[in-house]
């Protein structure tokens, strides 16, 4: 029998930082599989993780918000036969619903030995109620089906905003359990327990009664108005309207995952490279991100939030990239930034690995990649400012 967990939580949340903690305090002795996508990606969160010797599959991602699609299935179905682990953990796009990513877990359910066991989401207590008036549904579905919640950066918190951010995530959830206590005064074991104390029944039962209700809703719509681009990609179960990637096809889908970095540069000329890359993924995809329903008000993930990355060998100096961070951080002229992340060549030969999220950056020293790589992820981006910014206009 192998356990599935799914850690879910908003960009800059803390999910790798939550794994690497929990991989080192009490899965140590299992084998393991780490299945990451996150939006916008640009391969570093693994580095620390591989040297542990975990594996790590990096999923195909076919738009700016899935966590899991293409044939997530199919890739499941063959990290059980290859690696036979124990557990697998997931940690699914930032902005991805965990009700679609659970959805896909329990099909594979069936066919397998599996489990889907804890259903955790990782939440910055300090950003929070920002974050939910901000980026509603997609953060409180993260919220609302998951069964434990481990808040991140507790220990900063005044016990006012601790307390308020607890009282709006049980608005949303109130039986899921709330790890309150900061990571460092808490034993990994201690919040295994918690998690697997918790049980995921309901949650499994409202996830597929949330996929069946959308599926009936897209029913009645996706024959109506787009045929032409949306045949490939509607099947009985989800309404794939791509319609709204030809307003944004400059900045959608060309970051998320590794293995398909280098192909950043010419999606950008090329609107058929795009679009093939969606057929590609398109036939299982069952994320709710494609939800063209405004009656309904879902929204796009790919309306609301944008990717910038670009490939560059311009060498850096650490001054620049704290200098690009600083800026990042105060200044409200670029958009709205919600993570810049990136590894580039320092003018000594070394390399700089960087990641932000609002209020906070860190720098550190990494190994050597095949080119200079940027990533900025936020709402209502100014892409040439920002080559301007980072120098590379």
């Amino acid at each position: 029998m192998t356990k599935i967990d799914i850690i879910s939580g908003f960009l800059g949340a803390g999910k790798t930082t939550f794994i690497k903690k929990m991989i080192d305090e009490v899965f140590t002795g299992e084998k393991l599989v780490l299945i990451e996508n996150e939006f916008g990606e640009v391969g570093i969160d693994g580095g620390f993780l591989k040297d542990a010797g975990i594996q790590i599959t990096e999923m195909n991602s076919g738009c700016i918000c899935c966590s899991l699609v293409g044939d997530f299935g199919r890739n499941l179905h063959e990290v059980i036969d290859k690696y036979h682990p124990d557990r697998i953990l997931i940690e699914p796009s930032g902005v991805g619903k965990l009700s679609d990513v659970m959805k896909s877990v329990i099909d594979v359910e069936k066919e397998e030995d599996v489990k889907l066991n804890g259903l955790i989401t990782v939440v910055n207590a300090l950003k929070a109620s920002k974050q939910m008036k901000a980026f509603g549904e997609f953060f409180n579905n993260q919220i609302e089906y998951a069964t434990t919640v481990v808040l991140s950066r507790s220990q900063n918190a005044t016990p006012e905003q601790l307390e308020l951010c607890v009282k709006q995530i049980q608005s949303i959830n109130d039986k899921a359990a709330i790890i309150t206590t900061p990571w460092d005064s808490i034993r990994g074991e201690q919040i295994l327990k918690v998690v697997e104390g918790q049980d995921s029944l309901e949650r499994k039962l409202m996830a597929e009664q949330h996929a069946k209700e959308e599926a009936e809703e897209h029913e009645h719509e996706h024959h109506h108005d787009h045929d032409d681009h949306d045949h490939e990609h509607h099947h009985e179960h989800e309404d794939h309207d791509h319609e709204h990637h030809h307003d944004h096809d400059d900045h959608d889908h060309e970051h998320h995952h590794d293995h398909d970095d280098h192909d950043h540069e010419h999606h950008h000329d090329h609107d058929d490279h795009d679009h093939e890359h969606h057929h590609e993924h398109g036939e299982n995809c069952t994320c709710g991100c494609h939800d063209h329903d405004h009656e309904h008000h879902h929204h796009h993930a790919d309306d609301v939030f944008t990717s910038w990355g670009k490939e560059t060998p311009h060498k850096f100096t650490k001054a620049k990239i704290e200098d690009v961070l600083k800026t990042l951080c105060e200044a409200d002229d670029y958009g709205t930034i919600l993570r810049a992340k990136g590894m580039v060549e320092d003018e000594n030969g070394s390399w700089i690995y960087f990641d932000m999220v609002p209020g906070e950056y860190e720098l550190r020293d990494g190994e050597p990649d095949y080119t200079g790589r940027l990533c900025v992820i936020g709402t209502d981006i100014d892409e040439h400012r920002l080559e301007e910014l980072f120098g590379i206009a």
